[in-house]
């Protein structure tokens, strides 16, 4: 138990100077960025006097140290500000669009996992064969094509030519669950795609080289059935980087979500972090940062943990 809280403690330690960082490095390139918020929210024609008011109530007229310390003083009691765009409170934006873009990220994560990791299953045990050649030419030729050529192709053939879905927009799970895959399917599609090669060659890579193994050979040796020994002494193995790299994935998902949200047009965070960049949106570019720093931390948290489940060795 004594151990189990202080590892606890070491993530939360972990947790608090990473986000301390990624914070601070953010408060610090933001103002390394060049142009004036109070220009681009003002206007070219906006006196000297609005600009030094502007700054002063927003305090953009003091350090970069005084700016964070500021920031980091209403973050804690979980205040991000408000956006100097909208004047409405960064924390609900964000709230509001993070549904959009975790349904995205969590749908696109599943479904290539759910194609990828059987194929490359299938392709590895038949490794060299006719199926094993046409799915790896397919994966490096998806590999090779950036994600927004596969959102507009799948636009043009499933939306514009067919019609079986919208090209744009988005509809809530409140609008229902119909309604909501209508508009969903073809941007998790998109990024499923993007992501298919790099699971699928990770798992046929691993299967191969764990088929050579000596405990593998023993198990086939006995008798025991091609598929058991493929879920059994094959696949399990391969688990380990499998998780670690999904993982990776979700973060990545999660903050790189802005091509294909802006090719759709959907209301998520990769939409917003779009607006903010721009428009030099400090208070909602920060918290876009903080949130996906805590999604990532967590995450890895869960990770080392979901080790000592798949491998009993590690337990220890």
């Amino acid at each position: 138990m004594s151990a189990l809280l202080a590892s606890a403690g070491r993530r939360a330690a972990h947790l608090v100077v990473v986000l301390l960082l990624v914070t601070a490095a953010a408060t610090a390139l933001i103002g390394l960025m060049p142009g004036d918020p109070a220009i681009t929210i003002l206007g070219p024609t906006a006196t000297p006097e609005q600009i030094a008011a502007f700054n002063a109530a927003h305090g953009y007229d003091r350090s970069l140290p005084a700016q964070y310390w500021q920031w980091l003083s209403g973050a804690v009691t979980g205040d991000l500000g408000d956006s100097i765009h909208s004047e409405r409170p960064v924390t609900a934006t964000l709230l509001e669009r993070l549904p959009v873009t975790l349904e995205l990220t969590v749908l696109a994560l599943l479904l290539s996992l759910a194609a990828a990791v059987p194929l490359a299953v299938v392709a590895a045990a038949r490794a060299g064969g006719a199926l094993d050649r046409v799915l790896s030419k397919a994966a490096s030729g998806l590999l090779a094509v950036p994600i927004f050529v596969l959102g507009v192709l799948l636009v043009y053939v499933f939306a514009v030519t067919t019609g079986w879905f919208p090209v744009a927009g988005w509809a809530p799970l409140s609008a229902g669950l119909g309604a909501n895959l209508h508009y969903v399917v073809l941007p998790v599609l998109a990024l499923a795609l993007a992501e298919f090669p790099a699971f699928y060659r990770l798992v046929r890579g691993d299967v191969i080289s764990t088929l050579r193994a000596d405990f593998v050979r023993t198990a086939t040796v006995r008798g025991l059935p091609r598929r058991y020994v493929l879920l059994r002494h094959v696949l399990r193995p391969s688990s380990l980087p499998l998780v670690t790299v999904a993982a990776v994935t979700f973060g990545r998902l999660l903050a790189g979500s802005i091509v294909v949200e802006s090719l759709f047009g959907l209301p998520g965070l990769g939409g917003l972090a779009l607006q903010a960049v721009p428009s030099k949106d400090i208070p909602v570019i920060q918290g876009i940062v903080v949130l996906v720093a805590v999604v990532y931390v967590l995450i890895n948290a869960l990770v080392d943990m979901s080790y000592a489940v798949l491998d009993p060795r590690m337990r220890s």
